[in-house]
Formats: C-alpha cells, sequence, structure tokens
C-alpha cells in the first residue's frame, strides 16, 4: 500500500513502539512516534493532523483516555481516526475508549501484520468516504475528485496546476475516445484558435506524475496522427 499516509504512534514502550513503525514503514505508511500524549498534543494542529493516531491508554503523565477527549475538543470534526493500542481489555474500558471518539479498540499482545492490516482496512475506508463525499472518477490507485478539482493517490494530493487538472479531468470524462490536440485546445482552453503545442506539453506534464509504474503512456496513449486516449480499461467506477 504506497499511499502517503501518515500514522502517529503513542506508546510509551519504545520496543513496541519501534516495532509497530518498523512494519508500518514496510507498507509505505509514514510514521512519527511520540512517547507521551502531551509531546503529541504540542505537535498536532490542524495543518499537519496525521490520518490515524495509534494510541496506548496507559501513558506517563496524561492517559490515552484524557488524549482522547483533548483531541476531541481540539479538533471536532477534523479529528483523525483513533486506534487505542492497549493491555486494558476489561469491557468497561473498551467501551469507555470508543464512547470517547475511538474508531478501534486492539489488545496487547497483538501480530503486528495483523495490526498493519488492519490500519490499512481503516485508512482505505477514510479514503473511500472521501471520493464519496463528492462526485468522482476512480482509475487504478487514482481519484479525481471533480468538485473540489483535485486528483489523489490514496490518501496524498498529487499536486496539478488548475490547466493540467482541466486537461486531466477533460481526458478521462472522455476516456476511450480519440481526441485530437485541436479538440482538446479548443474545449479546454476555450478558444478556436491559439498555440496547439500547449496541449502536448500539458500531456507530457501529466504522464510524468501519472505514470510512476514505468509503463511509457499507460494512461494517456498515443494514436499517432489521430491525438491523444486515456486508457478507459484503467477506470474502476464514476460516482456522482
Amino acid at each position: 500500500m504506497s499511499n502517503n499516509s501518515k500514522v502517529v504512534v503513542i506508546e510509551d514502550e519504545e520496543s513496541i513502539s519501534n516495532l509497530v513503525c518498523l512494519y508500518l514503514k514496510k507498507s509505505d505508511i509514514e510514521t512519527k512516534q511520540y512517547f507521551n500524549a502531551e509531546d503529541a498534543l504540542k505537535e498536532l494542529s490542524k495543518e499537519n493532523l496525521p490520518d490515524l493516531i495509534l494510541l496506548d491508554l496507559n501513558l506517563p503523565g496524561m492517559s490515552g483516555f484524557d488524549f482522547l477527549k483533548t483531541i476531541k475538543e481540539k479538533f471536532s470534526l477534523n479529528m483523525p481516526s483513533v486506534m487505542i493500542l492497549s493491555a486494558r481489555d476489561t469491557d468497561e474500558d473498551i467501551i469507555k475508549g470508543l464512547g470517547v471518539g475511538a474508531d478501534e479498540f486492539i489488545t496487547k499482545p497483538f501480530s503486528p501484520s495483523v495490526l498493519v492490516a488492519r490500519i490499512q482496512a481503516n485508512l482505505r475506508r477514510q479514503s473511500s468516504a472521501t471520493a464519496k463525499a463528492e462526485d468522482s472518477i476512480v482509475f487504478d490507485d487514482y481519484t479525481l475528485l471533480l468538485n473540489s478539482c483535485v486528483l489523489k493517490k490514496g490518501n496524498a494530493k498529487i499536486p496539478l496546476s488548475t490547466k493540467e487538472y482541466e486537461v486531466l479531468e477533460y481526458l478521462v470524462k472522455n476516456a476511450g475516445q480519440i481526441l485530437s490536440p485541436e479538440k482538446i485546445y479548443q474545449d479546454v482552453w476555450k478558444v478556436e484558435f491559439g498555440d496547439i503545442t500547449a496541449v502536448a506539453v500539458y500531456i507530457q506534464r501529466l504522464r510524468k506524475k501519472l505514470e510512476s509504474n514505468g509503463k511509457e503512456m499507460y494512461y494517456i496513449k498515443t494514436e499517432f496522427g489521430k491525438g491523444y486516449i486515456f486508457n478507459k480499461d484503467c477506470i474502476q467506477r464514476h460516482e456522482n
């Protein structure tokens, strides 16, 4: 799973924290470690919230329960997903943890590989919920959010200029059709005459940003002498 997702691990036992982070990094998930809740609170802000927080309950200083209550008040609707990882396994602890804002409660000891699988499932649900919140087109690992004019790969936003986005949206919406440079220029630039070599420039830019899988012209194919065609087979669904 390569999606540039970010997980914050708040765990005071360094060996456990290191083990979890090792497994997450092997799955291409970015991690940040904290050994107490206070340090995590100092650095967390609306601008740098992670996609998920893995939280122990028995922490030095502020408890995991108090941390949960604090971030729920501080971030409200922007609160990241929280998974509790704790040796405390009574019904009361589980009910309390879920009641104050956690999404899942996982007890120790645990299987690192199973834990990572559950984290990945949580991140996929988040990505799916984001895509379904607005009109979207999904192709392979990419999601084109049509209302906000954003391209994402997994949870990571792919930087596009306004015109790059407009060209990509036009190609994707017309997937499977051969589009001449003149047609693309007229429909995207909204002018009948101009420098249509701009189309080739933007196609090249998009290929560099999309085709990291090493397949040349995999998404945007060239029909020589005719124009360009977006690979219709890549598109998984179109939701609105």
